[in-house]
């Protein structure tokens, strides 16, 4: 497992599952002629050039909270993705082997509200969805959550039906601002486009930074072109626009870019590479 210290913060990931399958999917221009041609590619993808995701959740210690961001794809739930569909994984098992207690779970933030990112936000109990984090406040963008209020995520399967409502009914769930702070280390930074309400995590502790993307940025190829937006986006436009500023903003400066779903090493460095970027890890 990865761990990465920032300041006075750990994070570490508890990966679900690894999956060269999903990427070139979402990301059709990542053929391997084009892939082939970014040299520093070489630990996110597979021998043939295929993209590879990873599908983890980021668990942040700050200031005595435990804090996950993104819950993965979760156990036994219907979808209509083949792979997905009533999956079992040992997430659970592994998130207690990293040494974290589901009921010592503080906060629960979801970048945005995708059938892959709110999973774990609850199990299966008595034949019921219950949340998964029964001490934990679930923070949601305002903005997310009214977008899918009125949309719906069909194409995967009934995914805020069991994976978000739920912790509405429990009384668990806070609507907030699309730049929340969660305490004087962490605070959400609005990266809209992927969906309108998307949100990275930006972390500050002891003059050091780091940001969790969310998928603002599914795979690094796309650092090195920011303009390849995925087939996922809500705007892809917007997609673009919003990833293009993040990398101009944060290129060249000492700050922890930590992938979502990057596999491999996860988090590096970005740097200007000629007339795009790169990231060093």
């Amino acid at each position: 497992m990865l761990r990465w210290k920032i300041g006075d913060v750990t994070v570490t990931r508890v990966v679900e599952l690894t999956s060269a399958s999903v990427g070139n999917y979402i990301l059709p221009q990542a053929n391997a002629e084009n892939i082939g041609a970014i040299d520093w590619i070489g630990p996110f993808v597979e021998e043939d050039k295929r993209l590879v995701l990873s599908f983890h959740s980021l668990v942040i210690e700050s200031g005595g909270q435990t804090i996950v961001v993104d819950t993965c794809i979760g156990n036994g739930k219907e979808r209509n993705y083949p792979r997905w569909n009533r999956m079992q994984t040992s997430f659970l098992a592994d998130f207690a082997e990293a040494g974290f207690a589901t009921e010592g779970v503080d906060t629960v933030l979801c970048t945005h509200m995708h059938v892959d990112h709110v999973g774990w936000n609850t199990r299966l109990v008595d034949g019921r969805w219950a949340p998964t984090f029964g001490n934990a406040r679930y923070l949601y963008a305002e903005r997310e959550w009214e977008h899918w209020r009125q949309e719906s995520q069909e194409e995967y399967g009934p995914v805020i039906e069991d994976s978000v409502q739920p912790i509405f009914d429990a009384g668990l769930a806070d609507l907030v601002a699309d730049d929340a702070v969660v305490n004087e280390e962490v605070r959400l930074e609005p990266t809209p486009g992927h969906t309108p309400g998307h949100v990275s995590v930006h972390i500050t502790s002891r003059g050091e930074e780091a940001v969790i993307t969310g998928d603002m940025v599914h795979h690094p190829c796309q650092i090195a072109h920011p303009d390849w937006s995925t087939t996922a986006d809500t705007d892809q436009d917007a997609a673009a626009t919003t990833r293009q500023a993040f990398i101009e903003r944060y290129a060249d400066r000492p700050v922890l870019i930590i992938g979502t779903h990057f596999a491999g090493p996860t988090a590096g460095h970005l740097r200007r590479d000629g007339d795009t970027w790169r990231l060093d890890v």
